[in-house]
């Protein structure tokens, strides 16, 4: 098949929605489809577009479905998606969704913010990730505790660092926090967090290797943020048995499962506060941490997401 596959632009290549369409354009080539990646619809014909966010993607949805309307739709819900948009201007975004063929969630609890009519059209598809090059090599000179993300409201991102804060002063317990400040505002806080905060260190957007490079060091990562549609650094720190402590909202529940032990209500800095301790003195709850974990991480793995997409192409009549 042609398959034209729509991401809209960011503010940089490694957003988590950009990452994931590069990722399925891999994926689908590699399924023998021939794949053109842009940011908007020029109408050219394709036999199939994917499109990635709903409210983004409005547009380029309406226009391809207005020149063909027999040909398929597959869209991904973004987090922004169905957990922001589908209340704040919900009119595009629901009318993408009811436009698409079939529409594609990160996580296994977005059904529940998808209108009843359309249910039957939703998948799961988990995000993958590969394997770490080098085996894990938790820090001995420190508990790295990393936090990987842009830096922007809805990430939460400095919940870890101010949690970090309350911590015995015997705790050699250290942030490391990577990934692009989305506003001179939180670029400035990071900053100001660093010259205050010793056990703090922002360094700024890195390359993907230098991500996993901290993954390996690390002996557990944080993911603080208000809302996600299913975070691949999630899936990133399962596959390399790296104990994640997670905001209790569905974008995390939704991978990591109910019974996941490392759950911290939203903005609730004392509580995530009583995990890092509990990760540093507490063996038993490394370990729990550790099993509960090394259930999820088959759902990461790179053949199944492949799976998951031969499954759904097939489902198609093109």
């Amino acid at each position: 098949m042609n398959i034209v596959l729509i991401t809209p632009e960011g503010p940089t290549s490694r957003t988590g929605n950009r990452v994931a369409a590069a990722r399925w354009a891999r994926i689908l080539r590699g399924l023998g489809h021939r794949v053109q990646v842009a940011a908007d619809y020029d109408g050219r014909p394709a036999d199939l577009m994917v499109a990635v966010h709903a409210w983004r993607s409005a547009a380029a949805i309406e226009r391809f479905k207005a020149r063909f309307p027999e040909r398929p739709v597959i869209l991904q819900l973004s987090g922004t998606d169905i957990y922001q948009y589908v209340d704040s201007d919900p009119e595009p975004t629901l009318r993408s969704m009811a436009l698409a063929d079939r529409l594609v969630a990160l996580n296994d609890l977005a059904w529940r913010v998808v209108p009843k009519r359309l249910r039957a059209r939703l998948s799961v598809v988990h995000q993958s990730a590969p394997r770490l090059s080098h085996p894990r090599q938790p820090s001995t000179r420190a508990v790295v505790v990393s936090v990987i993300g842009h830096l922007r409201d809805v990430k939460d991102p400095l919940r870890a660092a101010e949690a970090a804060r309350l911590l015995p002063a015997t705790s050699r317990v250290r942030i490391e926090q990577v990934g692009r400040a989305y506003t001179p505002a939180w670029a400035a806080r990071a900053r100001a967090e660093m010259k205050t905060n010793p056990r703090y260190l922002w360094r700024d957007d890195v390359p993907g290797a230098a991500v996993r490079r901290l993954l390996a060091r690390s002996h557990a990562m944080v993911i603080s943020s208000l809302s996600e549609g299913g975070a691949n650094v999630i899936s990133e720190a399962a596959v390399a048995g790296v104990p994640v402590l997670a905001s209790r909202i569905d974008g995390n529940v939704g991978l990591l499962g109910a019974d996941y032990p490392g759950y911290f209500p939203v903005g609730n800095t004392e509580a995530l506060a009583r995990l890092l301790k509990r990760l540093e003195g507490d063996p038993h709850f490394v370990t729990r941490l550790d099993q509960a974990l090394a259930r999820r991480a088959p759902l990461f793995r790179p053949e199944r997401e492949i799976a998951a997409w031969r499954r759904l192409l097939a489902g198609l009549r093109v």
